[in-house]
């Protein structure tokens, strides 16, 4: 008999699954790994055509039946034979609340098909129902007990690039401050090495790791993966607005990647329900690439946060934790980007090098840190910019509705470490409400522990920017270039207990206003005090 394996994330008996007349049988062993057997005269078939179909393991595509079990059983003899995977063209995929996780190893075609995920009753919310994986397997690095910030090489001699995973346990940053509050998240940084160690420094090393607590390499497979269509609903959990997330998506934990002309879309979202962490989730991945792709933003729900207080709930169509080169190109989303009953549509958390190129969707977020990001030719609606992080952020030839042009997230310092560089851009302060605009937005009071020296971005170059500030309140004094990051520190009398550190310099090259009004430093004018301005 022919056999594949895929993963599932728990034991699952076993199962016969008819298809052409033959018997597949479908079984999980004790680790809860798929096993699949076919007859000999099947797999023959399968490998002289040189790809399989869902129908091939008996899945009905009618909507109705649940065809999880024969969708898993399809990529799981596909990954061990090396064969793609296609969809039946025009069928209906129903796939019900089971723990069941397809593993996609090989590139698979959904083409026209729809497949919806009901999310009404799930067994394990946090079981994605497909995972792109890789069959090279993650090791630990022996040897290494330290790195720097910046370093350039890794003592270690490796079979071909790998993405380091590096962590320090006893260190902890990103302390989080708000409604949201926390403890922080132990210290962790992800980058590439080749074959000898040598770190790619388009993606440097961004903490002093003095004890690792833990450092694991997962070789970068050197064929691209490409997973093609597929028109996704999501009916949406019915249960209690409360931070328990649902992972019920595409989980992308493999490098080389590219996802073309997806869709993604919502459907029953009522009062209340459990927030979602990205129906694409990109985690310990480098060089993916999401193209042509169609997502949705979730209502915003509101609960209670850690401060006791009520809070706004994020809830994502796409989420990236560590992960590294991720691109979105001709991408948009189905709601309204400027209607704020809808969240924002990405989260990311330790990630670097993010790029949106010619993009519609209402947000751009970095958590716990971006280090490198790039806006380009696109539009971003109600939600805007929000970050943290290190490095460069470009927006260019780009519009931007939010409240700020850049918002430095309060909650995490206001914290970015580089240069922002702002080009030939639009700049309508909320969407076109009445607000005293401001460019660069955040606080930070000087009195809370980050983790971390919390830094304003030392240079920023702002360049062609149109300010649409027709719209404004009465007695407007025009928009300011950072907004009043501390009304509190008037004079010098004010002590900083962790020091925020200013920008240095703010180079301006033909910015203009709708309203005709000149561009302010700050309405905290003893705040940005040193701040360099120079207008060209």
């Amino acid at each position: 008999m022919a056999q594949g394996q895929g993963a599932s994330l728990s034991e699952q008996s076993a199962a016969v699954i008819t298809s052409n007349n033959q018997k597949t049988e479908v079984s999980s062993d004790k680790n809860g790994v798929l096993r699949v057997n076919v007859s000999p005269k099947d797999a023959q078939t399968f490998k002289k055509r040189g790809w399989v179909r869902y129908s091939d393991f008996g899945a009905r595509g009618d909507g109705k039946t649940d065809d999880i079990d024969a969708i898993a059983a399809a990529h799981a003899f596909a990954n061990q034979q090396g064969l793609p995977v296609k969809a039946n063209e025009g069928a209906t995929y129903y796939i019900g609340g089971k723990e069941r996780t397809a593993a996609i190893q090989t590139d698979t075609d959904f083409g026209t098909a729809a497949l919806i995920i009901d999310d009404t009753e799930v067994e394990n919310r946090n079981a994605p129902v497909f995972l792109v994986s890789s069959s090279l397997q993650s090791f630990p690095l022996k040897g290494i007990t330290s790195l720097k910030r910046n370093q350039k090489k890794i003592d270690v001699s490796l079979s071909g690039p790998c993405l380091i995973t590096v962590t320090d346990a006893n260190v902890k940053r990103y302390i989080r401050y708000g409604l949201n509050q926390n403890n922080g998240a132990s210290q962790t940084d992800i980058f590439i090495v080749d074959k000898n160690g040598k770190v790619d420094m388009d993606a440097p090393i961004i903490w002093d790791f003095d004890q690792i607590t833990e450092i694991s390499a997962l070789p970068i497979d050197e064929k691209p993966l490409t997973i093609t269509g597929g028109r996704f609903t999501t009916i949406a959990n019915k249960e209690k607005s409360a931070y328990t997330y649902y992972s019920r998506n595409i989980t992308i934990k493999r490098s080389n990647v590219l996802i073309d002309g997806l869709e993604h879309r919502i459907t029953g979202e009522g009062d209340h329900g459990a927030p979602y962490g990205g129906f694409l989730g990109f985690r310990d991945c480098a060089n993916v690439t999401v193209k042509n792709t169609l997502l949705t933003g979730h209502k915003t729900y509101s609960t209670i946060g850690a401060a006791g207080k009520p809070v706004s709930m994020g809830t994502y169509d796409l989420s990236a934790t560590r992960a590294l080169n991720l691109s979105f190109i001709d991408c948009r989303q189905t709601n309204d980007i400027n209607d704020r009953t809808y969240w924002g549509i990405l989260g990311s958390s330790f990630c670097k090098n993010i790029l949106y190129d010619r993009c519609t969707f209402s947000r751009f977020d970095a958590h716990m840190g971006v280090a490198n990001a790039t806006i380009r030719n696109s539009t971003l609606g109600h939600m805007g910019i929000n970050a943290i992080g290190s490095g460069t952020f470009l927006v260019e030839n780009s519009t931007i509705r939010g409240g700020t042009l850049i918002n430095l997230r309060s909650d995490y310092g206001s914290t970015w470490q580089g240069t922002f560089v702002i080009r030939n851009c639009t700049f309508v302060p909320s969407g076109g409400r009445p607000v005293s605009a401001s460019l660069i937005g955040g606080s930070n009071s000087g009195q809370h522990d980050f983790g971390y020296t919390a830094y304003m971005p030392e240079r920023i170059l702002i360049e062609n920017l149109k300010i649409d500030d027709s719209n404004h309140p009465e007695n407007y004094q025009g928009p300011a270039i950072f907004a009043n990051f501390n009304p509190q520190m008037t004079d010098e009398s004010y002590q900083e207990k962790f020091p925020y550190v200013k920008t240095k310099e703010v180079i301006l090259r033909n910015v203009t206003t709708a309203s005709g009004k000149p561009l302010r430093v700050s309405d905290n004018q003893f705040m940005f005090r040193n701040v360099k301005v120079e207008v060209k």
